[in-house]
């Protein structure tokens, strides 16, 4: 039989040996992935809670500037940060400094250890 075609086998060298490869890879690679994505949002969470306390205590120091009593003070560093957010006050003739915490992620993880602080002091005017 001339000119007939010859084919190759197809076992472990042909196309079909290949076919789980990509599946296998994936799954090797996935978690690595979302490792990867879990530290990218987990960092920008923790810039955010970071420039929440940093501003919270700037806010709440020049309200305790300008004379406002501690509950205000409070009130109005609470207001910035957001919920489960612990405002420190401490008053020092003629100077006040305020400290905020704030957890990094919010929801069912707030009561992780991943805490953002910001500190203000203020020059109390007379």
């Amino acid at each position: 039989m001339t000119g007939a075609r010859t084919r190759a086998p197809r076992g472990r060298d042909g196309a079909e040996g290949e076919r789980g490869a990509v599946t296998a890879e994936l799954a090797v690679a996935l978690p690595a992935v979302v490792l990867v994505l879990v530290v990218v949002l987990t960092l920008a969470a923790a810039a955010g809670a970071q420039m929440r306390s940093a501003d919270a205590a700037r806010a709440a120091a020049r309200a305790a500037a300008i004379g406002e009593d501690d509950a205000a003070v409070r009130a109005t560093a609470l207001r910035v940060a957001g919920d489960g957010a612990t405002v420190d006050v401490s008053r020092g003739d003629p100077w006040v400094e305020v400290r905020v915490t704030t957890p990094v992620v919010g929801g069912w993880l707030s009561g992780s250890p991943l805490r953002a602080s910001g500190d203000a002091v203020a020059w109390v005017e007379p």
